[in-house]
């Protein structure tokens, strides 16, 4: 059933921080389609795979009972079409499923959502329209907001986070992104995550010259939250 294609970079076998109230393990999907300068998995964006699906399998399996759920992860896990019956099996093995995704793929969204096959989607939104091919060196913000839609329609649970650098964001700019998801509809949490300095990075990006720990006009409808 499975290819001997290794799309899997790495495997982290217990978290209890990915996936919110839930023990699962990660799977790390090698290659990402977008280059953003802050990302702390460039090993992975760069990298080949390691492991099969089946390889994955076979260490979810040997976990049965122990954990409660998967996270699907990258570089850009959507990528692959092979996450379908990944997802699939994984649920018929009665465990939740997590997405970490950048947006850039709704046709794969959509069949999740549609199958049911997501518990829980952790949503990148990397910047509004006209930052955003400089932030991430691709041209899919139409494709994440077709994924956003998508999710917010189909009732599954999803939250939206922001990797912040004051080089890139600036305060007024992440309120105008918290505008903007109010205007789509959103009404659950909304996560901001400050770059953690020192960290390996795709492209040299330096240090923060101020972290986020609120923003500057909070009258909104969406829940802010500082994650670190």
């Amino acid at each position: 059933m499975w290819t001997d294609k290794r799309i899997i970079y790495d495997i982290t076998p217990f978290s209890l921080l990915d996936y919110p109230d839930v023990t699962s393990c990660i799977l790390w999907f090698a290659g990402c389609n977008m280059r953003c300068s802050y990302c702390y998995n460039p090993d992975i964006v760069f990298g080949k795979g390691k492991n099969t699906l089946a390889d994955a399998l076979t260490f979810i399996r040997s976990r049965k009972g122990l954990l409660d759920g998967v996270v699907l992860s990258g570089g850009e896990c959507t990528l692959y079409k092979e996450i379908i019956p990944l997802a699939r099996t994984v649920k018929e093995m009665g465990m939740l499923v997590k997405i970490d995704t950048n947006g850039s793929h709704p046709g794969r969204m959509r069949e999740l959502t549609e199958q049911r096959l997501a518990d829980y989607v952790s949503l990148d939104f990397k910047a509004m329209p006209g930052k955003f091919e400089a932030i991430t060196e691709s041209s899919f913000h139409k494709e994440f907001e077709q994924t956003f839609d998508l999710l917010l329609q189909s009732g599954t649970r999803f939250e939206v986070r922001t990797t912040v650098h004051s080089a890139l964001l600036s305060e007024n700019e992440l309120a105008g992104m918290v505008s903007y998801l109010a205007g789509l509809g959103y009404r659950g949490t909304y996560y901001l995550q400050n770059f953690m300095d020192g960290a390996k990075t795709i492209r040299p990006i330096g240090q923060q010259h101020k972290r986020i720990e609120m923003l500057p006009h909070p009258e909104h409808a969406i829940d802010v939250v500082i994650r670190n």
